[in-house]
């Protein structure tokens, strides 16, 4: 990495060294229609050989380039400069851009790519002339161009061309220039030709696709395809670039660069090489890519909007099944503080631990798309260490609850020594516990917010996610400084500890739903550590609590006993993560096809509906929403009927295809429910929260398939 930094620097300097060198160089050389270097053999030729009023004059500045050295695209690629000329015309002459003949992609150490030419390289230049034009003229143009050559090194080169040519009668045809026919006509066959292909593209993550509908290509022709797109910083230029054909077309998978998330079009040349009867052929297309259905869904959210979807995703987040495990938590710190009038600052502080465990989030799926991971909103509860620390720490406040043990005496005195600094202590505990579990489920407006969040840049994806935190913790924030709601809550007193006590089995039921995620995640072997580690765990707080009024000997022998224990559970969590193979949770369910996203699309063609299930273990909404709605007999009555296909995408792991798939769907998280029509129309998303009429709604917009057919669905 250190030598392509290097190098793409040494290069830069050589292009700045341009200001400084280049003049020198002009000195040298004389304007004629031939400048040589070293390097480079640079003409400057009319294809005709005089000029025409009203007429349009191609000129063409000719690249001769020394063996083994290169001279630069439009886009230079990693590094380098591409040509310039400056033009010097007489007056009511224009000269328009350089045409410019498609690119190779030259690949250098380092991991270097560089886009340009080798051997020649011609610029087609069109020169406007005007109308007034007197024939029997002559006129001179002149020109001076810039080009940086290279091979182990790079030198800027300039030269100063002239050219002079008659000007002959109006509505007549200047003869070809015969010596130049070859160079132009070489030139025109090198130019991309308009793309007769509608192309879209769509960003997630450092993943760029870019989808052509081209149905006439033959795909058992196509040699290979490459793009080389108009803005430098768009793609990697090193990255492989993977291309996958279908009935319709073709995809191309690029990896995306630093500007890739402020592209508005997608502009560039692909390259195809086709084998024909005759041999290989080469051709270049120019594409020119609009936004996708799903990234255009997202760009027509502006930050304001998403900000506003996003506090109001927050405040439904509290209602979700999500949130459900940690409400108890909310429930004993409402009890506890009786309606105090310290109870704001409890508020703000359990404000406070939403918000840094959202920002913490918030930063992780930044940096980790930053460094080209494929994950999405809950990205922390796909990895098994995270769940099974997770169980241990439900587990461990279960345990406090029940009594087992006690921390510092915090919840000693309920009555009043909550209202002090341990008390904000436990509201930001409380607040941060809350944001941990809550985020791997996506509300109603959240998961367009979270979809735009995702593939903006830092800042506003920063702002996005802040705004979901302050929108989940409002409702504690503003019932704490209601004093005609704090006034119905029941004053503290003995009844507390009993009411502890109680709320220590919901926090047991979520250590066990976290175990069998694990075990799903991880296989039996992960949930067999779980087990075990939950036991040495329990024996520690149990041993170090019974030792606390023991001899300072006895304290020593249980406090070694303690730390070998929770040292044994740690060693179990390592030793899960290389537990037996995860469970295939599709397979469970023989009515599920395994998600795939090529069978998705061949289904497709085939003229069948498909109905997609994004779906986690660590998602309590959609397991719901599966035990409720999804395994109805009248839903799969009319999966049948309607000859839908129904896909399992089990989000548990992670998986960089369903992760894709939920990008071109404009969504981050699940749940999400796409029903998928047949051919190439836009998927329905269905609602987060999902009921039996939603669902056949939906389904009901499909004709019914004729019964012969049903079977083996």
């Amino acid at each position: 990495m250190m030598r392509r930094w290097a190098k793409i620097l040494g290069r830069a300097l050589a292009a700045a060294a341009w200001l400084v060198a280049a003049p020198a160089i002009a000195q040298d050389s004389a304007a004629s229609d031939t400048v040589k270097t070293d390097n480079v053999s640079a003409r400057l030729v009319s294809e005709r050989i005089a000029l025409v009023p009203g007429e349009t004059a191609w000129l063409a500045l000719h690249l001769t380039i020394r063996p083994g050295w290169h001279t630069y695209w439009l886009n230079p690629g990693d590094a380098g400069e591409k040509t310039e000329i400056a033009w010097t015309l007489p007056p009511g002459f224009a000269a328009g851009a350089i045409q410019w003949p498609a690119p190779q992609r030259l690949l250098e150490p380092a991991n270097i790519a560089i886009y340009g030419y080798t051997g020649t390289a011609t610029h087609l230049v069109a020169v406007s002339v005007p109308a007034d034009a007197r024939p029997g003229e002559t006129v001179t143009l002149a020109a001076e161009a810039r080009w940086l050559v290279c091979e182990k090194i790079c030198l800027p080169e300039e030269g100063k061309f002239r050219l002079t040519l008659p000007v002959q009668a109006s509505g007549s045809v200047a003869p070809v220039e015969g010596r130049w026919a070859d160079i132009f006509d070489s030139a025109r066959a090198a130019l991309p030709k308009p793309s007769p292909w509608p192309a879209t593209f769509a960003l997630s993550g450092k993943t760029l696709t870019l989808r052509v509908e081209g149905a006439a290509l033959d795909s058992a022709r196509i040699e290979s395809m490459e793009f080389f797109p108009n803005e430098p910083g768009s793609i990697t230029p090193a990255a492989r670039q993977s291309v996958r054909h279908d009935a319709k077309g073709f995809t191309l998978t690029l990896e995306a660069a630093s500007r890739a998330g402020t592209l508005k079009a997608f502009a560039g040349v692909l390259v195809v090489k086709e084998r024909l009867d005759s041999g290989t052929v080469t051709q270049a297309f120019a594409l020119a890519a609009m936004p996708g259905a799903a990234q255009a869904a997202e760009g027509s959210l502006s930050l304001g909007l998403a900000l506003l979807m996003a506090l109001a995703g927050g405040i439904i987040l509290n209602l979700m099944p999500c949130v459900f495990p940690v409400l108890s938590m909310k429930a004993l710190s409402f009890a506890a503080h009786g309606g105090g009038g310290r109870m704001g600052r409890h508020g703000l502080a359990y404000a406070t631990g939403v918000l840094a465990l959202f920002a913490a989030i918030g930063a992780a799926l930044i940096a980790f798309k930053g460094m080209g991971a494929e994950i999405g909103w809950g990205f922390q509860l796909q990895e098994p260490v995270f769940v099974m620390l997770m169980a241990y720490l439900m587990f461990v406040i279960g345990l406090n609850f029940s009594g087992l043990f006690e921390i510092g005496g915090a919840f000693s005195g309920l009555g009043g020594k909550l209202a002090g600094r341990e008390g904000l202590s436990g509201s930001f505990f409380t607040g941060a516990l809350a944001a941990v579990v809550a985020t791997p489920c996506t509300a109603p407006f959240m998961a367009a917010a979270v979809g735009y969040a995702v593939a903006q840049p830092a800042p506003a994806a920063m702002a996005v996610v802040l705004a979901l935190g302050l929108g989940m913790a409002l409702p504690f924030v503003a019932l704490s400084y209601s004093p005609a709601l704090l006034r119905r809550l029941p004053k503290p007193g003995p009844w507390m500890e009993r009411f502890r006590q109680f709320l220590a089995f919901p926090m047991y039921a979520t250590a066990a739903w976290l175990a069998w995620v694990l075990s799903l995640q991880a296989g039996d072997g992960a949930l067999l550590a779980a087990l075990a580690g939950a036991i040495l765990i329990a024996f520690g707080l149990w041993a170090w609590s019974a030792a606390r009024n023991a001899a300072p000997r006895g304290r020593r022998i249980a406090a070694a006993f303690a730390v070998l224990a929770l040292a044994g559970a740690g060693a179990l969590v390592v030793w899960a993560e290389r537990g037996t193979p995860a469970r295939d949770t599709a397979a469970a369910d023989a009515r599920w096809a395994a998600f795939d996203p090529a069978k998705l699309e061949a289904l497709r063609r085939e003229g069948r509906p498909v109905f997609v299930n994004f779906t986690a273990a660590w998602c309590v909404t959609c397991i719901v929403n599966e035990k409720i709605v999804l395994k109805n007999d009248a839903v799969w009555a009319a999966i049948k009927k309607k000859g839908i296909v129904a896909m399992k995408a089990d989000w548990t792991r992670r998986d960089p295809a369903i992760t894709r798939a939920l990008a071109a769907l404009g969504r981050s998280g699940v749940p999400v429910y796409a029903l998928y029509p047949p051919g190439a129309g836009t998927p329905a998303l269905l609602p987060q929260i999902l009921t039996e009429s939603i669902v056949l709604t939906e389904f009901a917009a499909f004709p019914d398939r004729p019964a012969g057919q049903r079977a083996g669905q």
